[in-house]
Parts: C-alpha cells; structure tokens; sequence
C-alpha cells in the first residue's frame, strides 16, 4: 500500500470533513429541528451567528397584561402569522437563540406545540394565555423579527419574559417597547381591588383579584361626622383632583384608620372601595406587608389608587433584624416617601394600636395627614348596628333593653348577637319568612354571651 505524503493526508482529511457535512446536511433537511431553525432564520433573512436577542421580564402576575400586550402589537402588524412552539426538555434555563443552536448542532429542539395556561383576568374572568410560544412578525417600520412569550415555570416562578429575535439590536429593541406600551396601555390591573399575598412555593409573592364591595353609607355605622370626614379626604381630593393638581397642591394623601378591634375600621375602608369606583386597590396584610415596595410601584403606575395596609401595628412591632430596628416600618415610610407628591395615590392604614406608630410617623410627618378614631359604638350606635344587622329579619324585639346591656361592646359583637338570636329562633322552630326576632331570642343571645365561660369569645370579638 502507497503512503500518502503530509499534503495528501490533508487534503483527504479535507474532502472526507466535506463528504461528512454534506451527508449531514442531507440527512437533517426536513427534519423537525432543521424546520424549526429555519423558519426563524428564513422569516429574519439570515444565519443564527448574524442574529441578537432582546427581552424584558415583568413579574408573574403581569402573565396576562404581557399576553395581551403581544397579540395587540401582532394586531397592529396585521396578525396573519401563527404561533408555533419548541419541543425538547430542559427548555427553562435557556434563551430561545441557545435553544435553536442546540437544535441546529445536535436536533435537541424542534418544532412542536404551543404551551397555553389559564390565568386570572379579574375576580370572575379568566383567560387563556402563552405559556411558551414563538411568533413571526416584524417592527414598527417593517423589518422582520420573531417574538417569544415565556410564561412563569418551576425554574423561574415569578418572571415572564417577553424575548425579540432579530438582525439589529434597534430593530428587536424598537419591537419590544411597543409591546411594552401596549402592555402599560391596556393595563388588566387598572381599577381592579388586588391583593398581594405569598403562595406556599418558594414564597414567591401573589396577586390575586377580589371583587369590588357595595356598600351604602346607611351600612356604615360611625359617631356623627366621622364618615363625612374619612369621605372629604379620600373621595373628596379624588373628585377634585385635576383643579387640585392645577393649583399646584399635591395628592398624595394618608388615612390612619385606629380603634380597638372590631369597632369597624375595614368595614370603613370596604365602604371606601365601593365609593372610588374608578380607583385601583392594594391590598397588604400579614406576610404581604414586605411587599410594600413593589405595591406602591403598582399603585403609582396604576393611579388612582388606594393602597391599603391592615393592621400594621404589627409592622411597628418587627424587630426581626435586632433589638431598635424596625425594618418593615421603615420600608413602609420609604414607600409612602418615593412615590412622589404629585401621585394620585391615598395611603389608608389601620391598627389597632395607634401608639406603636405616632412615634415614628410624628419624625417623618407628612405621611399620615388624617388620623381617624373608629371608636365602640355608643347608646344610639348599638341601635343602629342592631337595625342594620337586623334588616334581613323580623325584628320584633324591643330594642332599648338590648342596647342597655351591651354597653362597650364592638360592631363584631352586635353582628354575632344578631346572629345568635337568628339561631335561636330557628332551633326553636320558629315560622315565617323572614325568621322573627322577638324580645326573648335578642336576650337569651346577650346571657349566652355575657356567660362567664365566654370571656374569651367576647375579646375575640373586640368587646370587654
């Protein structure tokens, strides 16, 4: 056998690397992955080396708005183009640009089925949205790009990412911030009541929709002028807010709701929500107090808007970063600082222990400009609550003798007394639609009580 010589060697090894890749390239025409690559390479008129990749990512509960925000830009565009999908595992960790040149190199991706889910779109609405999914369209001025929607996955729980694949940075970049408009201008959370909680994976935060309360200010049972003072600093600036903003005067605004538990304070603020119809709502309590940064980012992009926060007495009770500090009130403060004057945003908090805050408000003044008192209700105040919560019945009793005896006692307590009696009337056996309410049901629910071996029941109700 003749030995090649050095040059001959590599020639061969030349022509054998050439036979090789043209084999190859046969073998993977028409294949699913070579299908997939193609369709974005042919759709963008060049190779995967040539393209660049742009994104943005929004938090999870935006997964509606974003989705939305892509088919109202495709609409723009004319909307012809499907959306496809990419088939393989481990996709989460990737961009979708890694994702084609892996199935370029070695056809671990291909072209497969959109992922869909169904999200919240309000309290009663759902809506069917991209979980992942590529799409063909081009810019604002025509030039051809693809988008991809990727939703919240078990790798990345609280992100969805919207990824803009084109020839130019400025071509993808100009795509991705009108989708981002389009998302900020068809806003699924404006005007709706939202709150922020945790889920149990991972802690990462939640926004969930609650429908908007109707209350009538017949529901609300407050000492006189009370409600109309609450009203003229909420509603009031809200009405009057444009000639306000005109003048130079600022809107931002904070309401300090305070009182012994059960007196009524978010009963108060539940009739607030129903009044500022047009109004955006958080809501925090508990756990979600921490999220009050990102809550008051949402309340300044979706003003107007009210941004409750229950019980946060227990916020100037942490101490969990040691002996002196108060971190979650001092964030709280920042966010009621950084949101600026001119927002059109009202701050409502309440507690049940004014104390623990009029320290640390009365050094940042200007946070809290209102500071109402729910107190128990008095003689003419149980008689109300005793007719509001007794509307829904046949209330015979004589009302004068239940009033005497429930003197300090909440809202909570006249609410559960009514029920009680309800109870009572029912268990007896007694006809008639709606259940009668004499005398004898309102009193035995005031023994049963007013029993020594309820004292825990009566605190749980806020009453001594």
């Amino acid at each position: 056998m003749t030995e090649l010589g050095e040059a001959d060697a590599a020639e061969l090894a030349v022509n054998l690397q050439r036979i090789v890749r043209s084999a190859a390239s046969v073998l993977e025409a028409g294949s699913p992955a070579a299908e997939l690559v193609e369709r974005v390479t042919g759709h963008v008129g060049a190779g995967l080396p040539e393209l660049v990749l742009v994104s943005q990512e929004f938090p999870s509960w935006e997964h509606v708005n974003v989705h939305r925000g892509v088919e109202r830009y495709l609409a723009e565009r004319g909307g012809e183009s499907p959306w496809f999908g990419i088939a393989g595992s481990h996709r989460a960790g990737l961009e979708v640009l890694e994702m084609l040149s892996a199935a370029r190199r070695h056809g671990q991706y291909e072209l497969g089925a959109v992922d869909y889910r169904t999200e919240a779109a309000g309290p009663d609405a759902t809506e069917e949205v991209v979980q992942f999914g590529l799409v063909l369209t081009t810019t604002p001025d025509g030039l051809p790009v693809v988008v991809a929607l990727r939703g919240p996955s078990q790798h990345q729980p609280q992100q969805v990412r919207i990824e803009v694949i084109a020839v130019e940075r400025a071509a993808a970049s100009a795509a991705r911030d009108r989708i981002e408009a389009l998302i900020r201008e068809h806003d699924v959370l404006r005007g709706q009541v939202l709150a922020f909680g945790t889920s149990e994976y991972r802690g990462n935060e939640l926004l969930t929709f609650l429908p908007r309360p109707r209350l009538s200010a017949a529901d609300v049972v407050l000492p006189e002028g009370v409600l109309p003072a609450i009203e003229h600093h909420t509603v009031g600036i809200a009405e009057h807010a444009e000639r306000l903003r005109a003048a130079g005067q600022h809107l931002k605004r904070g309401l300090l709701l305070h009182g012994p538990p059960g007196t009524g304070k978010t009963h108060t603020l539940r009739y607030l929500m129903g009044r500022l119809t047009e109004h955006t709502v958080l809501i925090l309590t508990g756990p979600a107090m921490r999220f009050v940064g990102k809550a008051a980012e949402l309340a300044r992009r979706l003003q107007p808007a009210v941004l409750v926060l229950e019980d946060v007495d227990l916020v100037a009770q942490d101490r969990s970063i040691g002996p002196g500090t108060n971190p979650l009130l001092f964030t709280l403060l920042d966010a009621m600082d950084g949101i600026g004057a001119d927002a059109d945003v009202t701050f409502v908090l309440t507690t049940n222990r004014a104390q623990e805050l009029e320290r640390a408000l009365a050094d940042r003044p200007g946070r809290i400009d209102l500071a109402v008192e729910i107190p128990k209700p008095d003689a003419a105040g149980r008689r109300r609550l005793l007719e509001l919560y007794g509307r829904d019945v046949d209330l015979r009793a004589d009302l004068a003798a239940v009033v005497e005896q429930t003197d300090g006692v909440t809202a909570s307590y006249v609410k559960e007394l009514l029920r009680r009696a309800v109870l009572h009337q029912i268990r007896r056996g007694a006809r008639g639609e709606p259940v009668p309410v004499d005398d004898e049901a309102l009193l035995t629910a005031v023994r049963e009580l007013n029993e020594s071996g309820n004292s825990i029941t009566r605190s749980l109700l806020g009453s001594r």
